[in-house]
């Protein structure tokens, strides 16, 4: 009762005009950082925190919540509508939501984009509000071979499941992480994998990897077919709002995304990129089972799962912030320095050295969910319409749009041009049959991986049984022995039914 009476005076606080209006500036000022590539919710929330340091600090970090939940709202649409995600979160949603979008359902894309969003949200604040102790709990517990292992399920599920060709999977999954190693080595100094150039030393952008593998590759793609059909042909956004199938196909794996991104949030593991890849790849096991051939051609299940994961990560990424001082992703990185810049130290003290401030915050988080929910959803359509250019004017666009967020991300020229590099490997894999999600995963997750592995050893002092050594170690290789032999077993019965 204690904690139900905290959220509503939670509610009083920001219920106030002056911070409903805050809370209404983030969420939108994050959707459209969240549609443009290269900008992200980090920048944003770097660039408002001078400008809020007037403000009362209840009512600032009121807005950089809406920012940050915006910014994951907003990263789906150009994800669905042009394969660009404009947050790396996004990525998983591009596989589906591109296809449901040239296949005449971009408005179903984004409607269950939004909607799963909008109940993830919701069910993960609810989960923070009254289980934060058992939370931070969680966070404690996981150590380096506890990213470790988290690491290894995600690589070898998106590599065997969500690619399908195991062999080909683990190709990708070794150009990614090759691409992941760029750079000058965090710990031991050395240079790795430059050729000489200076601009490499600092790594391959994860937006340039993003933009480069998804956007430039399938537009390279496109072109070399060009000939196949009409250059100036225009896809129909159709029909929009969801039917009764479409949300019979939806809220299973809207509870399952949830689930999934629920302890990820909590845990720093590579922020939302692993839940949503697992939910993908969870959704497209599950339909294989149902005899469902779907997926690869525009499942709405792979829509609907990746998001919920990756929303309700976002909630739960508060977490560690506020009841541990831990950020788990950029953007949470930068509120903690916010909170610093006020005099304020997140931790377990902060629910009661500054409970109006914590209450107030959480409240505000099922206040711009409905926000979000009520400024996107009806909008669906509309975004959708921009499917009636034609092919070859969309595919310009979608070209210099991309090369604008990469110029923008980091003002430089240089990454154009590795754009451009990154878009012809993409083009190549297409070409030949190599999925892009294995190489997208050992990109993003190739540096948490080798990181945990080095602070394990060390630790250890070289002994390997550290990695099995804890029980949330041993329960995720469990998982994942457990996945790998209903996988060979299930996988040969597949075969012989589709043969009989």
């Amino acid at each position: 009762m204690e904690t139900l009476s905290l959220l509503l005076d939670g509610f009083g606080a920001a219920l106030t005009p002056v911070n409903l209006l805050l809370c209404l500036a983030g969420v939108v000022l994050g959707t459209v950082v969240g549609v443009l590539p290269g900008l992200g919710t980090a920048m944003a929330i770097a660039l408002l925190v001078p400008v809020t340091f007037r403000l009362d600090p209840a009512g600032a970090f009121i807005m950089f919540a809406g920012v940050y939940f915006g910014g994951q709202f907003g990263g789906a649409t150009t994800a669905i509508l042009l394969n660009t995600p404009g947050q790396s979160s996004s990525m998983a949603t591009a596989f589906e939501g591109f296809l449901m979008a040239r296949n005449r359902r971009a408005p179903q894309a984004l409607a269950t984009a939004v909607l799963g969003s909008f109940l993830s949200s919701v069910v993960a604040v609810t989960l923070v509000v009254f289980f934060s102790p058992l939370m931070v709990e969680l966070a404690v517990g996981f150590g380096p071979p506890e990213y470790f292992a988290l690491t290894v399920l995600a690589f070898l599920a998106t590599s065997a499941v969500v690619a399908g060709d195991v062999l080909r999977g683990l190709s990708g999954l070794g150009v990614g992480l090759a691409l992941a190693m760029v750079g000058i080595d965090e710990q031991s100094g050395a240079v790795r994998f430059t050729l000489g150039t200076p601009q490499l030393l600092d790594g391959i952008s994860i937006v340039v990897v993003t933009v480069g593998l998804l956007a430039i590759g399938e537009v390279l793609y496109v072109a070399s077919r060009a000939r196949r059909s009409p250059a100036t042909e225009t896809v129909a956004s159709g029909r929009p709002w969801l039917n009764r199938r479409d949300l019979g196909r939806s809220w299973r794996p809207w509870l399952r995304g949830t689930a999934l991104g629920v302890p990820f949030g909590v845990i720093p593991a590579g922020g939302a990129e692993i839940p949503t890849f697992l939910s993908y790849g969870a959704e497209k096991a599950l339909a294989g089972r149902r005899g469902d051939d779907e997926f690869g051609r525009g499942a709405i299940e792979g829509v609907a799962g990746p998001e919920a994961a990756n929303n309700a990560t976002t909630a739960t990424s508060l977490v560690p912030l506020l009841g541990l001082g831990l950020p788990t992703s950029a953007t949470a990185a930068i509120m903690l320095g916010a909170f610093q810049q006020y005099g304020m130290r997140p931790g377990p003290l902060l629910f009661t050295q500054e409970s109006d401030l914590v209450w107030a915050l959480l409240a505000s988080l099922f206040i711009g969910s409905v926000m979000l929910l009520v400024l996107n959803l009806p909008f669906a359509p509309v975004w959708a319409k921009l499917l009636r250019i034609p092919r070859n004017y969309l595919y310009a666009g979608i070209v210099v749009f991309a090369t604008v967020g990469v110029y923008t991300a980091r003002s430089a020229l240089f990454d154009v041009l590795l754009l451009y590099v990154v878009g012809a490997l993409g083009f190549l894999l297409r070409r030949y049959g190599f999925p892009v999600a294995p190489v997208l995963i050992g990109v993003i997750l190739g540096p948490l991986a080798e990181t945990s592995l080095r602070r394990a050893m060390a630790m250890s002092q070289g002994d390997v049984g550290v990695l099995f050594a804890g029980p949330f170690a041993v329960g995720i290789y469990s998982v994942l022995i457990v996945a790998v032999v209903l996988s060979a077993v299930l996988r040969p019965r597949r075969g012989r039914a589709g043969t009989g």
